[in-house]
């Protein structure tokens, strides 16, 4: 096994060294879109799909170092409109339904019959769609920092519930923001990050962002260096897209009431007990009376994939499903 020795002396597993690629390629999805696909690991090794975050993040070499790529054939993209896929920050054709069917179409171009589905925040949100829609290609979950795209955990994060804990940096991010437009400054953003004016829209993109970013991690304590603006503006356009309509479900808490449709799915949840952006309580409801699943509550620990306690369950939990499922 190669891993580095950076959690070592907190007496934490270790994180594997993130490996080369073996493929990387641009796949033409319809829609005008075309994904950014990697494969890392063993090339015969156990599937599995990483979904990163946001929506509007993408994926990095960070995120291959969670599976042994002596055992695991990891596959990670970068969704519509982030990353190195293209048209970058696109909103058009970019909705849950039109991810879920790119999952499918990378796992019929690679010929994988059924895989695990590892996914942390929106990326446990996709996870649970592509699951619910797919469940016969699913093999396992592995879930962190749960979001079920329900309108409280966006009044919690984005109406003051938060900001009650970070009254500085809600301060901050409400500043741009006329009173009598507050009551949703989800809509708010909404206007201006899609106003046509670049610089307005780069400036509020990077307020967008920075509000989230400060509160990832227990450990940070104030606000962080300013994200760079073209990133920052397409984080924000498609963060907030989603979040505007609601992530694109049909009803409020349809992930959570179509979970009889993924009950014979054996699941991992991972979940930090101080995690500000996305409050264990989603993973709470998510597990309870599911008993195929199992919720590890990381003690000291907020949102961020990053956080060793997060990081150091993950990776037990990975490598267990690689004894069991190699």
């Amino acid at each position: 096994m190669d891993r580095t020795a950076g959690q070592k002396r907190s007496g934490l597993p270790p994180l594997y060294q993130a490996t080369d690629p073996f493929d990387q390629r641009m796949l033409a999805v319809g829609d005008g879109h075309t994904l950014y696909v990697e494969q890392c690991g063993r090339r015969d090794g156990i599937p599995v799909l990483v979904l990163h975050g946001g929506p509007g993040g993408g994926c990095s070499p960070a995120m291959r170092r969670y599976f042994d790529p002596a055992v695991f054939r990891a596959v990670l993209f970068d969704q519509r409109g982030c990353g190195r896929s293209r048209p970058h920050a696109s909103v058009e054709a970019n909705t849950t339904w039109h991810l879920v069917r790119d999952i499918e179409r990378i796992r019929e171009e690679l010929g994988i019959d059924r895989w695990i589905v590892f996914g942390g925040s929106w990326g446990a949100t996709l996870a649970l769609s592509y699951a619910q829609t797919h469940p016969d290609r699913v093999v396992h979950l592995v879930l962190r920092g749960v979001f079920l795209a329900q309108r409280s955990e966006l009044d919690w994060f984005y109406g003051g519930g938060a900001g009650a804990f970070w009254p500085d940096l809600w301060r901050s991010f409400c500043a741009p923001i006329p009173e009598d437009e507050r009551g949703d400054m989800i809509g708010a953003y909404h206007r201006r990050l899609f106003s046509g004016d670049y610089g307005s829209e780069a400036r509020h993109g990077r307020i967008w962002a920075n509000w989230e970013n400060a509160l990832a991690s227990i450990d940070h304590d104030g606000p962080m260096g300013e994200a760079a603006s073209d990133y920052a503006r397409a984080f924000a356009r498609i963060e907030n897209h989603y979040f505007h309509h609601d992530a694109f479900m049909e009803t409020d808490g349809q992930l959570l009431r179509n979970r009889r449709l993924i009950e014979q799915i054996p699941a991992d949840i991972v979940q930090g007990r101080y995690d500000m952006i996305c409050p264990p309580v989603s993973a709470h409801r998510l597990a309870d009376g599911w008993d195929r699943a199992r919720l590890r509550m990381v003690p000291l620990a907020g949102h961020a994939l990053s956080e060793p306690g997060i990081s150091a369950e993950l990776v037990r939990v990975m490598d267990g499903l690689g004894r069991t499922h190699g």
